[in-house]
């Protein structure tokens, strides 16, 4: 993507969302952090209780809803940074905007954002903002994407550098939808995907508060996100970044993320299981195989 990313894992979208922890957490190690979902307009997201951990899963499950301090506010504390790695901005619509109009956030977004982040991520696979995951079908995604293309290359800071585009999917979409997205990806041309995002799915994890509604990350979730990569490697090509993210908890789960296809991993309910130590040796053992693996 034209990044020189200092290691191969990242912290994913979701655990800071507004940009408020970004030096302290740089500190532990992160090869590159992504902020987010940060949306135009601050928001407090859904009502609590809206966090909840299933240890004997090492699961956690989330129906956080976007909550965010709005664009404008994130762009300032990132232009603030002493964090010297790769810092990509996720970003989302207001969950008072509908579907028609969400492309407008989108861009907004986008125009906010772009001087003060080295990648963007389009989210539109998040379950907790209602039908935000209708916007997976083509005829939503592809002008979503073309609008924000389009932007991007209206901008003044695109004479000096390419701001890279990346696409955070869902887990639960179908071969034919992974498929189809592959295809998009290819066709307009965007500049990388994040796979995965969390589950609906509540297979196998018949534990306390698994009823709870909303996102599943963690151990759970790791073969289906493992499925995703393997399926878009297989669609996209030897050379289509792929930022692979679900249930990496150790370095041998970061080493089966990458032998899937991904060229990048990321973190988050694994941080909280098994803390800062395993962002160290993950990225230890991603480098051990330096050589062998594609560049991000």
């Amino acid at each position: 993507m034209g990044l020189r990313f200092p290691n191969r894992v990242g912290l994913a979208a979701g655990f800071d969302k507004s940009a408020v922890a970004i030096d302290g957490l740089g500190a532990l190690g992160f090869g590159f952090i992504e902020i987010g979902t940060v949306t135009p307009l601050a928001q407090a997201g859904q009502p609590r209780p809206r966090l909840f951990r299933l240890p004997a899963a090492e699961a956690l499950i989330n129906r956080l809803g976007f909550p965010n301090d709005g664009a404008e506010v994130v762009a300032a504390r990132l232009r603030k940074r002493r964090y010297a790695g790769i810092v990509g901005v996720n970003i989302g619509k207001n969950a008072t905007t509908s579907n028609s109009h969400a492309v407008d956030d989108y861009v907004s977004c986008l125009r906010i954002l772009r001087g003060v982040a080295d990648y963007v991520v389009v989210n539109v696979s998040s379950p907790n903002t209602l039908r935000l995951r209708e916007l997976h079908a083509p005829e939503q995604l592809e002008p979503l994407l073309t609008a924000l293309l389009h932007e991007r290359a209206s901008s003044p800071v695109q004479a000096h550098r390419r701001l890279p585009l990346l696409l955070k999917i869902a887990p639960d979409l179908s071969p034919e939808e992974l498929r189809s997205i592959a295809e998009l990806m290819r066709k307009l041309p965007m500049d990388g995907v994040v796979a995965t995002n969390t589950t609906t799915s509540r297979s196998g994890t018949a534990l306390a508060a698994s009823h709870q509604a909303g996102g599943l990350s963690g151990r759970p979730l790791r073969p289906i996100a493992l499925a995703a990569v393997a399926a878009l490697r297989a669609h996209l090509g030897s050379d289509f970044p792929i930022v692979g993210v679900g249930g990496i908890d150790s370095p041998a789960s970061a080493l089966q993320m990458h032998a899937a296809g991904a060229n990048l991993v990321q973190l988050y309910t694994g941080l909280i299981y098994r803390g800062p130590g395993l962002v160290p040796q993950a990225a230890r053992a991603l480098d051990s195989l330096e050589g062998q693996l594609p560049d991000p």
